[in-house]
């Protein structure tokens, strides 16, 4: 039976950029993925965008992680030849009561130390965006967007050329500790033991982690609820040169307008809590979708929206709940090997992947 020094479990954005930091590191690592792709989940559903880091309580791991994984991000897609564009985004205000809680997210990503941060008023906001309608926005210059499957090739291909192996079609149903180490078993049979695990499985790591036959492990694991966003793409003439944003909600950031590196448009995502992987989205949503982008884009027509894609994100409190922190959970057994588990990685995951690849790094060294 093969031994590894490391595996990373999931080849998304976030287990590709822990493979990375590790290869980099020296380690020998190997990434097992159950699709026959990289990056087809979570890491391929979203809404492309490096965030600045406005939304997080100061001190809290996705305050840190957005923050210096931005900085990581733009480094990596500069040396990597990523497509992207700092393109920056307005938060607006559509009527004066929420004015209050503009200065309040300002405050926090200035606490946060998200930089370039401006409050303007609806006629500075219009001469940037002659389209919308608000009364107030908040400007963040270091907002910007990325190319999500460049960027995965991109880590593919640097991991691997430091060694380190992606394999494909391999998908873990449970995990064993074994004489100091994790045994891996897939849905094949085949066995594998790994001395240092990372789960980067997104929606699947608490059930994963469940297979551990240790109440311990079991009570320590919180469950992950399924969040499924839709998109609606536009079709004509874009209106924005920013990303539009309206501010966030209990549960996401609202319904927000994101440009992507081919100049399209899309509007997304909603919230819809659901029970199980759906990925179909529903047309008689764009109602509704009409509703919401209507209040900072009056010029917004009937038949302009068509339906795009959906995704799901992981949360880790129940429906109701503001949005928690980013978890890691962290086994250390008796001869030092380590297992790391990533939990509740929703936005801004993709802006924070190689920072938090950074830090289980650190924490494996």
């Amino acid at each position: 039976m093969d031994t590894v020094d490391s595996v990373v479990v999931g080849a998304g954005i976030l287990g590709l950029a822990c493979a990375y930091q590790l290869s980099r590191s020296g380690r020998e690592v190997m990434v097992l993925e159950q699709h026959n792709a990289i990056g087809t989940e979570t890491s391929a559903r979203n809404s492309e965008v490096i965030h600045a880091g406005l939304y997080y309580p100061t001190g809290s791991l996705k305050a840190r992680a957005c923050v210096a994984g931005k900085s990581l991000l733009y480094q990596f897609c500069r040396q990597y030849s990523v497509p992207h564009r700092r393109i920056g985004k307005l938060v607006v205000a559509t009527d004066k009561a929420q004015l209050i809680r503009l200065r309040s997210l300002k405050a926090q990503g200035d606490a946060n130390g998200a930089g370039g941060l401006r409050l303007l008023s609806a006629t500075e906001a219009r001469c940037l965006e002659p389209a919308l309608r608000c009364v107030g926005a908040l400007y963040s210059a270091t907002s910007g967007i990325v190319d999500s499957h460049s960027l995965m090739l991109a880590l593919e291909g640097a991991l691997e050329r430091k060694g380190a192996e992606v394999v494909l079609a391999n998908k873990v149903v449970q995990i064993e500790i074994s004489t100091g180490t994790y045994l891996l078993i897939m849905a094949d049979g085949y066995r594998l033991k790994a001395r240092n695990l990372i789960l980067a499985t997104g929606l699947h790591t608490s059930a994963l982690l469940k297979t551990i036959d240790s109440d311990a492990v079991r009570q320590a694991i919180p469950n992950t609820y399924f969040v499924k966003g839709s998109y609606f793409t536009l079709s004509g003439k874009v209106p924005f040169s920013h990303l539009i944003y309206p501010l966030p909600e209990v549960a996401g950031l609202g319904i927000h307008l994101t440009l992507d590196i081919h100049g399209g448009a899309r509007f997304g995502p909603d919230t819809e809590w659901v029970d199980s992987i759906d990925y179909r989205v529903d047309p008689g949503k764009r109602e509704k979708f009409y509703r919401c982008i209507r209040r900072y884009w009056p010029g917004a027509t009937e038949n302009t929206l068509r339906p795009g894609y959906a995704g799901i994100r992981p949360q880790i409190v129940p429906k109701g709940v503001p949005a928690g922190d980013f978890q890691i959970y962290r086994q250390t057994l008796n001869n030092e090997a380590q297992l790391l588990a990533f939990l509740g990685i929703e936005s801004p995951g993709l802006t924070s992947a190689l920072y938090l690849g950074k830090l289980v790094t650190q924490m494996i060294h």
